[in-house]
């Protein structure tokens, strides 16, 4: 018999309270990240002396920074102790650090926030490792894609609406207030939620944890290496990270200067390549069969790579002055939305696959480690990122479009090496 659709896990207790738990804590992310990046930029005016752009780039580094420190120990927990309390913890923790916020926010006491920034880093690292390991624990293998499909679109879409509203906010007098008022509000929701994820079933493992941050952290990327087909995949999904996020970090510049729009056009370009990464993650389940399988890998990969040599073609020589109207009517804007829409269906087709693989791949005991390892290569290939943007954009001075084709013909030389992970078939259980 056909199995059902993957929409109806978000029925069901074993799955829809995590949703939302995760959902909202990735909204709330993102509503503080960049409400407070565009409070320092149009309000503080820089902060300890310092010019808006480094206290910019101090603050991402600063939310980025506890991904290499603790997730080290976030994945020995998270193998160690029940995963439904790790997660009520840690949205308690958030519920706090959110609270303090609204205090800063109010007041304005913008280094408070920066400092309250690596807490949220911090919190965010200590649940990104339950947040996939304990997908193989409530669903079964036929519905793994469709629930990794599922927390993968709930992912962007939370970043995107975050992203949206923290805009938003902005054209209002009282906006750090009303972003005060907000945080907290969904810190709260999220803990709401977090409160009925039924237990795991784990048995909690009196281990002692050690407080180790750059040993433990060296120490992941040693059990990730334990087996060549998860390493191989850990990799490819932190490479689309490196591609998502040059994408993501271009798009205000690339809006303004190549396609010569307003801030509608940014918000457009955004959501049009979220909703893409949204649509081809739920198209996973229906491609795979069910199935945990790495098939749609490879083919995602060919369309990253083929659909951003076209975006750099698509790009008008002579643009002319555009709102998000022009982009949805004038054939040579429309052609750019559309390569930005598939690229964002290939990077979905891309990653849903291997989530799902990774966690179907690894031993109960060791799986949140390995995920926490896949959170840190993230953030490495992240930083990576950017550093190879300034290099190629500011140093060499290559032009936005010229950036997207070389990420698009770097991607050529990924889709070889997933054209061979295609062949990997899971293995039917992972016992060590």
């Amino acid at each position: 018999m056909e199995p059902h659709s993957q929409f109806r896990l978000l029925g069901q207790r074993r799955f829809l309270p995590f949703y939302l738990t995760q959902f909202s804590g990735a909204f709330n992310d993102n509503l503080y990240k960049n409400a407070l990046l565009l409070l320092i930029t149009f309000s503080a005016g820089g902060l300890m002396g310092l010019s808006v752009n480094v206290v910019v780039n101090l603050a991402a580094f600063l939310f980025i920074l506890p991904f290499f420190l603790f997730s080290g120990i976030a994945g020995q927990l998270a193998d160690n102790y029940e995963k439904a309390r790790i997660i009520r913890t840690v949205k308690l923790a958030e519920i706090v650090i959110m609270a303090l916020a609204s205090v800063g926010l109010w007041f304005g006491w913008y280094e408070l926030l920066l400092v309250l920034l690596f807490l949220m880093g911090t919190q965010s690292t200590f649940f990104g490792p339950v947040k996939y390991a304990i997908l193989p624990q409530v669903l079964a293998d036929d519905e793994l894609v469709g629930g990794n499909g599922l927390v993968s679109m709930g992912t962007f879409v939370a970043i995107l609406l975050g992203t949206i509203v923290a805009g938003l906010l902005m054209g209002y007098d009282l906006a750090a207030k009303m972003t005060a008022v907000g945080v907290l509000v969904m810190a709260i929701l999220g803990y709401v939620a977090a409160r009925q994820v039924p237990p795991t079933g784990d048995r909690s493992v009196a281990a002692a944890i050690r407080l180790r941050p750059v040993q433990e952290t060296w120490q992941l990327m040693v059990i990730a290496a334990e087996r060549r087909r998860v390493l191989l995949a850990v990799l490819a999904i932190s490479w689309f990270w490196f591609l998502g996020a040059a994408y993501l970090t271009q798009f205000p510049n690339f809006a303004r200067t190549s396609l010569l729009g307003d801030e509608t056009v940014v918000t457009l370009l955004l959501s049009t390549f979220i909703v893409g990464i949204s649509v081809g993650a739920m198209l996973c389940e229906r491609l795979t069969r069910h199935r945990i399988s790495l098939v749609p890998v490879p083919w995602g990969a060919l369309g990253l790579t083929l659909l951003g040599v076209d975006l750099f073609f698509a790009v008008p020589e002579s643009p002319m002055q555009s709102t998000w109207l022009t982009l949805l009517t004038d054939p040579v804007y429309l052609r750019v939305l559309l390569d930005l829409v598939g690229i964002g269906i290939c990077g979905g087709l891309f990653i849903v696959p291997l989530y799902a693989f990774i966690q179907h791949e690894t031993p109960d005991h060791k799986r949140a480690r390995i995920i926490a390892a896949l959170n840190v290569i993230n953030a490495l290939f992240m930083v990576v990122s950017a550093l190879v943007g300034i290099l190629v954009l500011g140093v060499l001075e290559v032009s936005i479009p010229g950036f997207f084709l070389l990420l698009s013909l770097l991607n050529a030389a990924v889709w070889l090496v997933v054209w061979r992970l295609r062949r990997l078939e899971p293995v039917k259980s992972v016992d060590n």
